[in-house]
């Protein structure tokens, strides 16, 4: 079994490094992935973009053969080293810091963090300062995009604290809750070379509506919002949230 613990690349250590893009795959699929490429690219103009939590590349590579520049921020050297390593690596400036603190010189059109990244701020106080930091970023009339899951409350049974949403030959995911902080902890469980190994990640989950008082704290407003990168209103019974906020 293996736990993330919190040291100097947050939880991405290099273990989790290597294995995050086999983790992720979907998320790499061109009908995933080509929609949100189409839609940051669109919403920068063109001009100079910030990622928060740069990961191993899978937005900012594609991005940066579209807009003006490309410059990400992440706390995990092992995870920057691998975008590093791809293709078009050398063109993306990576700050290593935690991104709800750390400034990286210049100003940006964009700033976007996608893939329920903000959950990986674990307190209020944290996601606050995000979007402040966020904000500090923008020319006037620049964005700060978000993508998030909704949190599915509703799908857990009234006492009970775990969600189970993957449950295959060689893996299995559940979430598990803590109401009273909004606290989340996913737990992935993976069988690599016939034995299982555990990765536990904490997050906290984040209302639609706590979001745009975040962004108002910071001085944005919304911009729009929806329920993916094709643009389709959010609603009720919306799974994800993609929204943008201006900076006045």
């Amino acid at each position: 079994m293996y736990t993330l613990r919190m040291h100097d690349d947050g939880y991405f250590d290099e273990r989790f490094a290597s294995r995050y893009d086999e983790i992720s795959s979907s998320m790499f699929d061109p009908a995933v992935l080509d929609p949100t490429v189409e839609f940051l690219a669109e919403l920068s103009g063109g001009g100079k973009v910030l990622e928060f939590a740069s990961g191993t590349g899978r937005v900012a590579l594609p991005l940066s053969e579209r807009v003006y520049s490309v410059s990400g921020v992440d706390i995990s050297a092992a995870m920057t080293d691998r975008l590093k390593a791809k293709p078009g690596g050398e063109n993306v400036d990576v700050t290593i810091g935690d991104f709800s603190s750390t400034r990286v010189e210049g100003e940006f059109s964009l700033v976007f963090l996608v893939f329920n990244t903000i959950m990986n701020l674990t307190s209020q106080d944290a996601q606050v300062a995000c979007f402040q930091n966020a904000a500090e970023h923008l020319i006037s009339g620049g964005h700060f995009v978000i993508e998030v899951s909704v949190p599915k409350l509703q799908r857990v049974p009234a006492g009970e604290t775990y969600r189970t949403y993957r449950v295959e030959d060689s893996r299995m995911d559940f979430d598990e809750y803590s109401f009273a902080d909004q606290g989340l902890i996913s737990h992935h469980f993976m069988k690599v070379d016939d034995e299982w190994e555990k990765l536990s990640v904490p997050f906290r989950y984040v209302w639609p509506s706590e979001l745009d008082l975040m962004a108002r704290l910071a001085g944005l407003e919304i911009a729009g919002r929806w329920a993916d990168w094709s643009r389709e209103p959010f609603g009720d019974d919306s799974e994800k949230l993609i929204a943008a906020w201006r900076n006045a």
